[in-house]
């Protein structure tokens, strides 16, 4: 919208091309470019790019506008309006899955705004339940009727056929119902709603050289019709046709219904309006060592993040892209609080404990250096507290509108075990999933069984209802070459890899379905105001 004029007789001609980037070495790659269209200041671009999307990673986009002026495909041959930068998280992650955002990049002008949608390609996910019966198939059995079953094939894009599904037998009938059957609409006819399915109608015999009734086709554009006159199919033996002039059918086979269902995604519920609100909890213990010191994993290194400041940014640069207010509350524990001295196992590292919200990753790093200088490092390391902080406001809301993620940073040293697994069962019922990361050199024993892949969580004999921990060491991930970049990369794709099919867990548990995306936006008409 808004772009700039560069041609002097006419508008200008835009066209937007899209960039990635690599992880490691942030070097800008085109993905591809939108058509040109002409004469226009507001372009609709129709070209859409087809996109991978991993809600771990942190994918950098970068889209740039130009003029075009001639047929040359070089860039640099055509007038520059300007680029946008965003992330795809950003993107998915907007309210509806709509950015809008400045073009900037020429400066001293305002260059107009882009407006850039993500929608999910679905048809793969959905599947089908649909029941069929018969009348008055041929007889093949020389003593019973026959004992029929259906076969299904899709077919290729070579015009061959591959079986899809076979029905159950129904035994001695012509007129045989049988049971209704779920089947994705990507086995049935790879997503394509006019690809031919040919169905055969067999009769069964006990060793195995079942008895070929006849066939017909149809495709999924039809069946989804449901039941009705189209979707009542007559049998065809394409032999007995040829020599039999009377020969009608050999029977007729009825579509009884046919009921889509379709698998929700993480993304349907993100789209939705659910947020994903993002708490960190940071290890103040002694066992850490003396911030001072450069041995100690909170060194306040001036020229490099130390290990607790790598893990944040790490993690919370992903899930900041779900959060729409990127207010974080960020808590520390295992710490004596001026002015007396006291131990806390939940305080607020901004220093308010009304109010522990900092603002963007960037707000929570500043709150963590503040605190390393006002705090004593003391003990002893316990979780329950700020999971259980978690937890109280998770139980407040469970409709689905909002998740909550903890990133809890620790050196490891856990003292209130018992404490904190009953704290995790509690927590697998609420709309939460807990992050923990595991810093320096110590053995993360306890924390392997916290996380619970191998053996399920228990306190007191109850089992927690779902999975909802995931914890990594940091010392996996520090690259010897010393680039952190890409390390940090893979530390936020193990972490976060199981979060959306936490999430999926806890909404199937419940029952909840996705809210409905807001409809697309439109720009609102300014009517004069009057006051009476």
């Amino acid at each position: 919208r808004n772009l700039l004029d560069r041609d002097t007789f006419s508008k200008s001609d835009p066209i937007c091309v899209l960039y990635t980037q690599a992880i490691g070495n942030k070097e800008w790659r085109e993905f591809g470019r939108t058509e040109v269209i002409d004469n226009t200041l507001n372009p609709d671009f129709v070209r859409k790019f087809i996109m991978d999307y991993f809600f771990e990673e942190r994918e950098n986009l970068r889209f740039d506008f130009y003029d075009v002026d001639s047929k040359s495909p070089n860039l640099s041959k055509h007038d520059f309006l300007g680029q946008m930068f965003c992330t795809l998280g950003e993107i998915v992650g907007s309210q509806g899955s709509r950015l809008e955002k400045s073009i900037v990049g020429i400066p001293g002008k305002k260059c107009g705004t882009v407006i850039v949608t993500a929608e999910e390609l679905g048809c793969c996910r959905d599947s089908v339940l649909m029941q069929f019966c018969a009348n008055k198939l041929d007889k093949k059995d020389f003593f019973g009727k026959s004992d029929p079953f259906l076969v299904f094939h899709r077919s290729n894009e070579d015009g061959s056929f591959t079986i899809c599904h076979k029905t159950e037998v129904v035994k001695n009938t012509l007129n045989p119902v049988w049971q209704a059957f779920k089947i994705s609409v990507r086995a049935l006819c790879n997503g394509d709603y006019d690809r031919t399915i040919k169905i055969e109608v067999y009769d069964w015999d006990r060793d195995g050289s079942h008895d070929f009734i006849g066939e017909f086709t149809t495709s999924y554009r039809e069946l989804s019709r449901g039941q009705s006159q189209f979707n009542v199919y007559e049998v065809i033996n394409p032999k007995k046709k040829g020599k039999k002039k009377k020969y009608v059918n050999s029977g007729t086979v009825t579509l009884l219904s046919f009921l889509i269902e379709t698998e929700v995604s993480f993304l349907d519920y993100i789209k939705g309006g659910t947020q994903i609100n993002f708490t960190v909890a940071i290890d103040f213990t002694a066992s850490n060592g003396n911030p001072s010191q450069p041995t100690s994993l909170h060194y306040m290194n001036p020229y490099q993040l130390n290990a607790y400041g790598m893990a944040l940014r790490a993690v919370g640069e992903i899930i900041q892209d779900y959060d729409s207010d990127k207010m974080f509350p960020a808590l520390g524990f295992g710490a004596r609080l001026p002015p007396d001295g006291r131990v806390s196992h939940e305080f607020a590292l901004n220093g308010n404990p009304q109010n522990p919200y900092c603002h963007g990753i960037d707000g929570v790093m500043e709150a963590y250096y503040r605190s390393l200088k006002s705090v004593q490092l003391y003990g002893p390391t316990n979780f329950a507290p700020v999971i259980n902080h978690v937890a109280r406001y998770a139980a407040s809301v469970k409709d689905g509108s909002q998740y909550f993620v903890l990133l809890i940073i620790t050196d490891g040293v856990i003292s209130d075990m018992a404490q904190t697994k009953e704290s995790i069962v509690n927590a697998s019922k609420l709309p939460m999933s807990i992050i923990i990361v595991g810093v320096g050199p110590a053995e993360f024993d306890a924390m392997e069984e916290l996380d619970g892949d191998v053996v399920r969580i228990s306190s007191r004999g109850r089992f927690a209802e779902r999975d909802i921990v995931q914890f990594v060491p940091f010392r996996d991930y520090i690259d010897r070459s010393g680039n952190h970049v890409l390390s940090m990369a893979r530390l936020a794709k193990d972490v976060l890899a199981e979060i959306p099919e936490q999430f999926l867990s806890y909404m199937r548990v419940r029952g909840i379905k996705p809210s409905p995306a807001p409809p697309p936006y439109t720009p609102p008409i300014h009517v004069l105001q009057t006051q009476i």
